[in-house]
C-alpha cells in the first residue's frame, strides 16, 4: 500500500469539535486532520462516537464546539447539501439504492442530464467511462440493481459519489456482510479511489481490512480521541485502544511506580 500525503495542508482540519444531546456528551475535543490521497480509517467500539462524528461531517448535525476548516478555511457545514456542495460526499451503510432501477439510472439519481429531457446516451457512456476508471466489475450500465452482488451495489454507491467530484469521500462500513471475493474487490475499489487524489474516510469494525487499505488510523473512544497508528499497528495494539486496555495497562504501571515511590 502506498500513500500519496504529503505535508500540505490537511483538506479537512477538525479541531476540539464536541456534540452534545442535551446533558449527553457524544464527542469532546475530537482533532482530526484528512489528506488528499491518503485512506484514513475511523475506529472505535460501538459508542465511541464514529457515527456521530460522521453526521457532523456530513451536515446532519452541526457541533457544539470547536472548529472545522476545509481547504483551509474556517466551514460551517450546516446541511447535507451544503457538505456535498463543499466536496464532502458520503456513502452510508444502507447505501440508498433503487433496486427496481438499473445502474445508470442509480448513479445518476437527482443529478440527471439534460434540460428538458433525460440524455440517456450521455449518462450511460459517463457511467461507463466512470466504472472502466475504477476498474468495476459490472457486468451492464443497464443491469437492475436487484441483480447485482452486494460488492457491486457498493461499487455503485461509491461511484455514484465520485460523479460530483468531491474531495473527501466518507464510507460507513462498506464491507459489511460482504464475502471474501465482494470485500477484496471493495478494498481494491478504495485504493484506487485513493489514487484518484481523493480523501478517504473509512469507517469499519473489521480490524484487517483496516490495516489492509488504511494510511492512518484515528481511534475512537467514548467519545474522545484515543491515539493515531499506521498499518504497521498490531492487531492487539489497536484493540488494546478500541477497548481501554491499553488505558488500564498505564495506570496499573503509575500504580506500581508509586508503591515502589512509597516503600
Amino acid at each position: 500500500m502506498t500513500s500519496q500525503t504529503t505535508a500540505q495542508e490537511p483538506i479537512l482540519k477538525l479541531r476540539g469539535v464536541s456534540k452534545q444531546f442535551g446533558a449527553v456528551s457524544a464527542l469532546s475535543d475530537i482533532e482530526l486532520d484528512i489528506h488528499a490521497g491518503e485512506v484514513v480509517a475511523l475506529v472505535g467500539d460501538n459508542g465511541a462516537g464514529k457515527s456521530t462524528l460522521v453526521k457532523v461531517l456530513a451536515g446532519v448535525h452541526q457541533p457544539t464546539a470547536g472548529s472545522i476548516e476545509f481547504m483551509g478555511k474556517p466551514v460551517t457545514l450546516d446541511s447535507p447539501g451544503t457538505a456535498l456542495e463543499m466536496g464532502i460526499a458520503t456513502v452510508f451503510q444502507d447505501l440508498a439504492l433503487c433496486e427496481n432501477l438499473d445502474v445508470v439510472a442509480n448513479l445518476f439519481l437527482g443529478h440527471e442530464i439534460g434540460p428538458w429531457a433525460l440524455d440517456e446516451v450521455q449518462m450511460e457512456v459517463r457511467a461507463w467511462t466512470l466504472l472502466q476508471e475504477l476498474a468495476a466489475r459490472i457486468p451492464s450500465v443497464r443491469e437492475p440493481i436487484a441483480s447485482l452482488s452486494g460488492g457491486q451495489r457498493q461499487t455503485v454507491a461509491i461511484a455514484r459519489s465520485l460523479l460530483l467530484d468531491p474531495k473527501i469521500i466518507m464510507l460507513d462500513e462498506p464491507t459489511a456482510a460482504l464475502g471474501v471475493a465482494q470485500t477484496a474487490e471493495v478494498l481494491n475499489l478504495i485504493e484506487r479511489v485513493r489514487d484518484r487524489g481523493h480523501g478517504v474516510v473509512l469507517i469499519s469494525h473489521n480490524m484487517e481490512d483496516v490495516r489492509a487499505v488504511a494510511d492512518r488510523i484515528v481511534v475512537l473512544r467514548l467519545g474522545r480521541n484515543n491515539g493515531v497508528f499506521t498499518q504497521e499497528t498490531t492487531h492487539e495494539e489497536l484493540v488494546a485502544a478500541i477497548t481501554g486496555a491499553s488505558e488500564n495497562s498505564v495506570s496499573r504501571r503509575r500504580a506500581r511506580k508509586l508503591e515502589e515511590v512509597k516503600q
